[in-house]
């Protein structure tokens, strides 16, 4: 009888490895340019088709690979940088295992072209699925030259699972931007279906953050740096009054791989304590250099995740330069560290004497008395005056309406869409609370307005009906590359919803008009969550663009918890409401209304 257990082929073990490590067109491009960085090129240049699904090219100028390094490179676990396990902590290269190569070639279409300097030819290698299709001398420059071709084309499943061009493209900025940001003495180019989008010239680390993020970005960076025995930090946070509400200018590196690092970032945020609204989250790009044997980044296939040897420390750290900056930098209220330090503080000696505080104290005084004993004459404050304040009399209208109102025999807010002002109220800047005939009715304000704007604008889309109020002042937005590209996909959707909002060029929007319900303050920022709300959606195939479009827009433009409404502007909200198809719900399924009963209150009353 035969077993049932069998050792995979290498073809499927490679498929199966390439399930973790490419994920996606951007893990090639992560792995192919951090390769081109190690073999010590100055310039690389990435061009991609359709998002990477067609082609992903990537060339160096950098040492090159003999015939036998072009053939074994391909093989699963062929690596430069380990001999044994204990290389695995004392790496500081990128990428390190081995099965990159072998992964991309088990599910792609390949070829090579590399020559060394000492070499008068170089080699090709063409590779499709794991098998060898050829292997020759070519003339070609120095460096490398990969070409991979039909991503997924003999995984249809992965492949199906691509996102749209718009989102994979978003994602091969991000990793291109990774490597860039950390290497500001490497040239770097990206192009798109033959379109340069990205150029990055050789220049300092603030330029590069800068060319990468947006001009914008310049004003507002601010030195970050300390040496410890532990670790080394340096690198630029942002000024508290450029903090945004969304995230994506939030880096850290160690040992210059990028890394995503939940705990740290805390460390950064609580810095800035009781200088930034609790919803804003600061620029940093923060670069930590430590030795390699203190950190573990072999916990995750993507090696973004890294477990340091003594984070709290780091945590304490980070923290506190963090602070000092923000302090240097006048940015809140501190020591001034003008003064170097030196803080002029009293010394008491032996012969001290010691003087009692004294007060001098008039006893006969008597505020309460027009004239006192000492002569002085001191007049009433203005509320002790026995004249009552003028129309005193209308503080009392509404309770002299209400008085006699019978809370139970009103007409329930369930079943009408009308509501009554004077029963209307704010709570905590938050919630509005009105009596219903079963209980007490709390609408959450915000909710409550991304139902009524997310119904209207899913109209507009539908009906393409849109009528835009044009602003004062065109306004012009810059936005990072990978923002841009996202904007892109639902331009033309935005401007069906009221807006009018063109393509500036170089990353650039100018907006001229608006629709009627958003102020024509804080454009920039509206921009910005919305981009940011519909990232969060597009890679939920179960919802039509169009629908995370109306949702994206309706939360960026809803009314923010904190915000005062009058009596006229929460009938309004709750009137509109009512009008909804699904009043109950907000658009991403959040309770928007809830009742207290009246039995709950008597219960709690009487306890």
């Amino acid at each position: 009888m035969s077993g049932i257990i069998q050792l995979l082929s290498d073809a499927v073990a490679n498929q199966i490895a390439a399930g973790e490590v490419i994920q996606r067109p951007a893990s090639v491009v992560k792995e192919l340019v951090e390769n081109a960085v190690n073999s010590g090129a100055d310039s690389i240049t990435v061009n991609v088709k359709d998002a990477g699904k067609t082609l992903i090219q990537v060339i160096d100028n950098g040492c090159g690979m003999s015939e036998t390094d072009a053939r074994i490179c391909w093989e699963r676990h062929a690596t430069s940088k380990i001999k044994d396990a204990a290389d695995l902590f004392a790496i500081r290269t990128k990428g390190f295992r081995g099965e990159a190569l072998a992964s991309i070639a088990a599910i792609s279409e390949v070829s090579l072209k590399t020559r060394r300097t000492e070499d008068e030819l170089g080699t090709q290698i063409k590779i499709s699925a794991s098998s060898i299709i050829s292997n020759e001398p070519v003339a070609c420059q120095q460096g490398s030259n990969f070409q991979i071709k039909n991503l997924f084309y003999n995984v249809p499943a992965r492949r199906k699972f691509l996102k749209s061009n718009s989102t994979e493209l978003r994602h091969i900025i991000n990793e291109f931007n990774h490597v860039a940001l950390t290497h500001p003495s490497i040239e770097f180019n990206l192009l798109h279906n033959n379109s340069q989008i990205i150029n990055l010239p050789k220049t300092n680390l603030r330029q590069r953050i800068i060319s990468v993020m947006g001009k914008s970005l310049n004003q507002s960076l601010i030195n970050l740096e300390s040496s410890t025995s532990l670790i080394n930090i340096k690198g630029f946070i942002g000024k508290p009054e450029f903090a945004r509400k969304t995230y994506g200018e939030q880096f850290f590196f160690v040992n210059q791989r990028y890394i995503r690092h939940p705990y740290l970032h805390k460390a950064v945020v609580q810095a800035y304590e009781q200088i930034l609204p609790a919803d804003a989250i600061p620029s940093y790009f923060i670069y930590f250099e430590i030795e390699p044997d203190k950190i573990d980044i072999n916990i995750h296939p993507t090696k973004t995740e890294i477990k340091f040897e003594d984070e709290p420390a780091i945590w304490q750290i980070l923290h506190a330069v963090t602070r000092e900056s923000i302090g240097k930098n006048n940015l809140s209220p501190s020591i001034d560290f003008e003064t170097n330090g030196v803080v002029d503080i009293p010394v008491m000696r032996k012969d001290t004497v010691i003087i009692t505080p004294r007060e001098n104290i008039d006893p006969s005084f008597n505020p309460f008395e027009a004239e006192n004993q000492s002569g002085k004459t001191y007049s009433k404050p203005e509320y002790f005056s026995n004249k009552p304040p003028e129309s005193w009399e209308k503080l009392y209208e509404n309770l002299q309406s209400d008085k006699n109102t019978d809370f139970d025999t009103q007409t329930s807010l369930e079943s009408e869409s009308i509501s009554e002002p004077n029963r209307l109220m704010q709570f905590k800047n938050k919630y509005i609370l009105t009596p219903v005939k079963s209980g007490l009715m709390i609408i959450d304000q915000k909710r409550a307005h991304e139902r009524i704007l997310y119904e209207q604008n899913l109209y507009s889309l539908q009906n393409k009906k849109g009528s835009a109020q044009q602003t004062l002042f065109p306004e012009t937005i810059e936005l990072n590359h990978s923002d841009f590209v996202s904007f892109t996909e639902i331009l033309d959707n935005l401007n069906f919803l009221g807006f009018d909002i063109r393509d500036f060029g170089n990353n650039n929007l100018i907006v001229h008009g608006i629709p009627e319900y958003v102020k024509s303050s804080g454009i920039k920022g509206l921009i910005e969550q919305l981009i940011e709300n519909f990232k969060a959606f597009e890679g939920d195939p179960k919802i039509e663009i169009t629908e995370k479009i109306a949702i994206s827009a309706a939360k960026a433009s809803a009314i923010p918890y904190g915000k005062v409404l009058e009596i006229r502007e929460m009938k309004e909200l709750v009137d509109q409401l009512f009008g909804c198809v699904n009043p109950n719900h907000s658009p991403t399924g959040k309770n928007i209304i809830s009742i207290i009963q009246t039995d709950e209150i008597e219960k709690i009353l009487n306890k």
